[in-house]
């Protein structure tokens, strides 16, 4: 499970914040550090960490990193190729939409937070994927994810009534077995602790066909 961090954020507090390791200890756990890049809503000077936005910004510096990262673990670690999967928050979930665009095939399930794809949207194909939404974000506007995440039901084929998953969550189905979870919170541009649970259930309960 490859997890990305947002615009500032660094793979230590990611770590210790998500807890996945103590949620899934099968699971390899992976807190990849962004390097300095300029920020789409702050920071345009670009000194914080972060990932890249598009297809071939900054030579597609985080894309070629992905690769040399999931190369590396499929090299020297045990990793079953049938259960890759990535969380991401803000810039972090950027990126994992940018992955799902360009690496899709890579991957059995995403789960972005407080992000939307922006124009790569019609890159991305039918893949099982969980939102992550504050219903108070300041900065990723609600309405904007809204509108995402009725992009990815489109695309996943899902039905258009769900059923309750969890606090928050709400399940669509969908019968090209690409289902999606919208967990929309009260709170504001935040990953929230109680979501941890819910990606860690989300994900072991996809493979890959």
């Amino acid at each position: 499970m490859f997890v990305f961090h947002g615009h500032g954020g660094t793979m230590g507090n990611m770590f210790r914040s998500r807890g996945f390791e103590k949620l899934w200890p099968e699971a390899i756990i992976v807190c990849p550090q962004g390097l300095n890049t300029p920020g789409q809503l702050t920071d345009p000077a670009g000194k914080l960490p972060g990932w890249q936005k598009a297809p071939g910004d900054m030579n597609d510096r985080d894309l070629h990193f992905f690769d040399a990262m999931l190369k590396t673990l499929q090299q020297d670690y045990h990793t079953d190729n049938q259960c890759i999967y990535a969380p991401g928050h803000s810039n972090g979930g950027g990126f994992t939409y940018l992955l799902w665009a360009t690496r899709g095939d890579v991957f059995t399930a995403v789960a972005p937070s407080a992000a939307v794809a922006g124009r790569i949207v019609n890159l991305l194909k039918p893949k099982p994927a969980m939102h992550i939404m504050g219903e108070q974000d300041p900065l990723v506007k609600p309405e904007w994810q809204r509108a995402m995440c009725n992009k990815i039901l489109k695309i996943d084929g899902c039905s258009k009534t769900g059923e309750s998953y969890a606090t928050y969550a709400t399940y669509y189905p969908s019968d090209t077995k690409t289902p999606v979870v919208l967990y929309q919170h009260p709170g504001g541009h935040v990953y929230p602790q109680e979501a941890n649970t819910v990606v860690i259930k989300f994900f072991k309960g996809i493979t890959k066909p």
